[in-house]
């Protein structure tokens, strides 16, 4: 297979040596810097994940269908079988992970927007393997996925910002409401807060046209990293109040440019690319012209970008010598910025050219340089993709060294070729991209080229490769008239796989890079490679052995653990333990080992599933304690790159979708408020207590009811408490915001009224509680002032209303006390399977409906047969216009394609 192929090329490589010099003996043999490298790819195989969704954005009320790839870049060993999909707000605030099953390394799943749960605003879709949990999680999946709302929102607004210079800024805001109609001549008040407090305030009122002004003073720009600007039109008896909510991280337009020279340094006298890289405030490219000008003011290089704020230039840097760039931006703007230091002497690794079968890179130094290094040894390592594709040894001869690498030798995808000194230490890189290994040739044809509405379509996919290896493949067929979207911006399996998930950082319209129909793709991608960063591994961490520490091996299934335990903390082996799953009707029993550990393997459940692991087979089961194991997923990642992606004016930019979905879910408005006649029951809260009156409304509040089959307190609080984060080292819990951001101030229990410690809580028997609230802020500091606390959680145990009751017995006493030899659970299980809805219309009657879909089609398992084809069949919508195919797939080998096609219906 190819990839075993690629290991062979490093064997034919690592003993060669480009003019050696037999008098110099390197600190570090290159066989033991090959050895040791090898040794890292080995044991540390490398796992991608790519999410295939039916369309770009969706609104509230559809359903998201995805499909999950898996890539691996070994054969030896058993890849992960579970994905897990995390979705988080455009606040980093996580509110729903998904466990995703593979089967041959795909896998499927579909999310329902809830209008009662989701609301407007770009979602951060972020997928990993367990396994891929054990390194950096900046070379996890993500995609921002906006999501709008025809149903709930009450207030549109089309928002604007307008940089005054210095440290003001002016916010221009169109309102609508929910009918779309202009909010003219409505009084408002607004406030700039930074998290939770306001920086800046003020009260004015909406032009004729729904339109206002609003001048913002930013007093620090760091105040825009989390600011928001809230607005508040007033109501009246007929009309609620209505309340926006916008992010200010676009408010003031500054912008940073950086240089980059190729192989990392700028060499006195020596000639060479330099790449730059131009970023405004919101994180993406900015278009620019400018020139390069030493200190007496002299010319030396033109440059202007490619077209996403990059781009690169040639010139010969003079020792002593201090060059600036003046730029000259789109908006007018004109800014000035140092290029790095002139270095005297230095060795940098540069691309010479890749035209033809080979990639010829070239070793080059400057006179002072040379002169102290002729004769000097240094290695050469190139990996991709977690394999080592070219080692070897070249002596400094002359004043550059040519390397050539045959192409077909390569793998698809980024090569990372490094300069190392016989001592370990590394001197330059330099990263390029192959292209010469065949994808999927996937070709996409219709019975037609013109269609009617509602029509019959066959769709027909082949692909012809010289293997016939398995493979799968995903469709998805949207109305692009609704749905317009450049492809450009989208996150293809190609662009995924091949570049975002081996450079960590942001990657603007990833897909750009793979669009034959652009030009200049290929110099792009080449500024982007010279001036993105690639840290999956460090040489130097590597020869010095220091490799990561594993805390996850490759998920094979869903797990179940635990210890079991007397009573007295010691641990019982050879225990018996039952679990069952009620909705599957499953049983399985286990034993402990000798340290009394347990494990359930490969367990298939939905999620929401109720699981019970029982220990009362066991003679002693009165004085046995199942103490389970937590499930430990990676940190959440505050603010991640791309959420450069999330869009401001979601009601402008999604319009034509939004109109749709209005008139798709017009009968689905959720009642504003209802008026319901009985009997009001008393509901207990904290401002019953004098110690707690002090605290405004609870955010969260947690009902009895929720607290159902819940036999130890503590066990359940880590996930009922929202907003709180329980640390296992301290014991002690948190309020989340605060402690992400470093924060170790615990939070005050409090159990009517009175402050209890943690060690307290499971004395709580949590069938007496009435309800919990939960407090994220202490406006006036009553609290928080006396017990030195952050955040409260306040317990109410239920009142005993009822006259004194007969003793009870021993059995009623027990069944009363929580059962530690018994233990409930809803743990996450996998994603539940739907089937996509695709009506049919073959009948004229069947015709006579409105059709307002805007995925047309949507299948996640489709399977070639022998002969590399596969036919589909299904039937269009109302909507007139192109309608865009969209095919990814891989094989069994790692394979992958991405293929686009589009047919027209009038």
């Amino acid at each position: 297979m190819k990839k075993i192929f690629f290991l062979f090329f490093i064997f034919l490589f690592a003993g060669l040596s480009l003019q050696v010099n037999a008098q110099q003996k390197p600190a570090i043999p290159i066989n033991t810097v090959v050895e040791k490298v090898q040794k890292y790819f080995g044991v540390y195989p490398v796992e991608k994940v790519h999410l295939h969704f039916d369309k770009p954005y969706y609104a509230v009320g559809d359903t998201l269908w995805f499909k999950t790839y898996l890539n691996h870049n070994l054969y030896e060993y058993n890849p992960s079988k579970i994905v897990y999909v995390e979705v988080l707000t455009s606040r980093d605030s996580l509110i729903q992970t998904l466990r995703v099953p593979l089967e041959n390394n795909a896998g499927k799943g579909q999310l329902v927007l809830d209008p009662q749960f989701v609301s407007q605003d770009n979602y951060r879709f972020r997928a990993y393997t367990k396994w891929m949990a054990n390194f950096d999680n900046g070379y996890f999946f993500n995609k921002i996925v906006p999501i709008g709302d025809a149903i709930n929102k009450k207030l549109g607004a089309d928002v604007s910002y307008s940089s005054e210079g210095g440290t003001k800024t002016k916010a221009t805001i169109q309102f609508r409401d929910r009918q779309g109609n202009l909010l003219g001549r409505k009084k408002l008040s607004w406030e700039a807060i930074d998290g939770w407090d306001a920086f800046d305030k003020g009260k004015t009122e909406t032009d004729d046209m729904g339109r206002v002004t609003i001048n913002l003073n930013i007093k620090e720009k760091n105040y825009l990293k989390n600011g928001r600007l809230i607005v508040k039109i007033d109501g009246d008896k007929t009309d609620p109040t209505l309340v926006g909510n916008y992010s200010l991280s676009n408010a003031l337009w500054d912008v940073d440019v950086q240089f980059f020279p190729e192989g990392g340094e700028l060499l006195a006298g020596l000639s060479k690319k330099v790449a730059f890289k131009a970023l405004s405030t919101t994180g993406r490219g900015v278009r620019l012209k400018g020139k390069i000008v030493d200190s007496k003011k002299k010319e030396v290089a033109e440059f202007e970008d490619l077209g996403l704020g990059m781009g690169y230039f040639s010139f010969v840097p003079v020792l002593g010598e201090k060059y600036k760039a003046t730029i000259a931006f789109d908006n007018g703007q004109q800014r000035t910025f140092d290029l790095p230091e002139v270095k005297a002497e230095g060795l940098s690794l540069v691309l010479h050219k890749e035209e033809g079968d080979n990639v010829q890179f070239g070793l080059v130094s400057n006179d002072a340089f040379f002169e102290k290094n002729t004769n000097q040894p240094f290695y050469v390592l190139g990996q991709s993709n977690g394999h080592l594709v070219y080692a070897a040894q070249a002596t400094l001869k002359n004043a550059s060294v040519l390397i050539n690498i045959p192409k077909d030798k390569l793998p698809n995808g980024i090569v990372q070729l490094s300069i190392m000194h016989p001592d370990g230490r590394l001197i330059s890189e330099r990263l390029v991209f192959n292209d010469s290994q065949e994808f999927l040739p996937i070709k996409i044809s219709t019975d037609k080229t013109v269609y009617g509405q509602k029509d019959p379509v066959k769709l027909s996919i082949a692909v012809a490769t010289k293997d016939t290896l398995k493979s799968n493949y995903s469709v998805s067929v949207v109305d692009e008239a609704k749905v317009p979207y450049n492809d450009d911006e989208d996150l293809g399996i190609l662009s995924n796989y091949l570049l975002t998930s081996d450079l960590k950082g942001y990657v603007e319209r990833p897909n750009y890079y793979f669009n034959t129909a652009n030009a200049n793709r290929k110099e792009a991608l080449d500024a982007l490679l010279m001036t993105q960063g690639f840290r999956r591994f460090s040489y130097d961490d590597l020869i010095a052995e220091k490799l990561p520490q594993v805390q996850f091996m490759p998920e094979q299934g869903i797990n179940i653990s635990g210890i079991l335990r007397l009573n007295t903390g010691r641990a019982y082996p050879n225990g018996g333990l039952l679990l069952s799953i009620p909705s599957r009707n499953f049983r399985k029993d286990v034993y402990t080992d000798n340290s009394g550990r347990f494990v359930f393997e490969n367990l298939v459940f939905a999620d929401s599933s109720k699981v019970t692991v029982n220990a009362r087979g066991n003679d002693n089961f009165r004085n046995l304690v199942i103490n389970m194991d937590q499930s430990y997923f990676p940190a959440i990642d505050q603010g991640n790159p791309y959420a450069r992606n999330n869009i401001q004016n979601i009601d402008n930019e999604m319009k034509a979708y939004l109109t749709n979905s209005k008139n798709e879910y017009r009968t689905s408005i959720l009642i504003d408020e209802i008026q319901v006649t009985g009997i009001q029951k008393k509901q207990v809260t904290s401002k019953e207590f004098s110690a707690l009156s002090g605290l405004s409304m609870p955010e969260h509040r947690i009902e009895a009811d929720r607290l159902s089959g819940c036999n130890v307190l503590t066990m359940c609080l880590s996930t009922l408490l929202t907003g709180i984060t329980y640390d296992t080292q301290t014991l002690k819990y948190y309020v989340s915001r605060n402690y992400n951001q470093g924060s170790r101030v615990p939070v005050q229990f409090f159990l009517n009224g009175m402050p209890i410690d943690e060690p307290s809580l499971n004395s709580i028997q949590t069938a007496e509680i009435e309800a919990i609230e939960i407090f994220l802020r202490d406006d006036l500091g009553t609290v928080s002032r006396m017990y030195q606390n952050d955040g409260v959680v306040s317990i109410m145990t239920k009142k005993n209303d009822q006259k004194k009751m007969p003793r009870m017995s021993l059995s009623e006493i027990e069944s009363l006390l929580p059962k530690t030899n018994i233990v409930e659970m809803m743990p996450l299980g996998y994603v539940k399977e739907r089937k996509f809805y695709a009506p049919k219309y073959d009948t004229p009657a069947s015709k006579n409906t409105n059709d307002y879909r805007t995925t047309i089609y949507w299948n996640p398992d489709v399977v070639l047969d022998a002969t590399g084809k596969v036919s589909l069949d299904f039937y269009n919508a109302d909507g007139n216009g192109k309608y865009k195919v969209v095919v990814e797939g891989q094989d069994e080998a790692g394979t992958i394609g991405r293929s686009v096609y589009y047919y027209n219906v009038k």
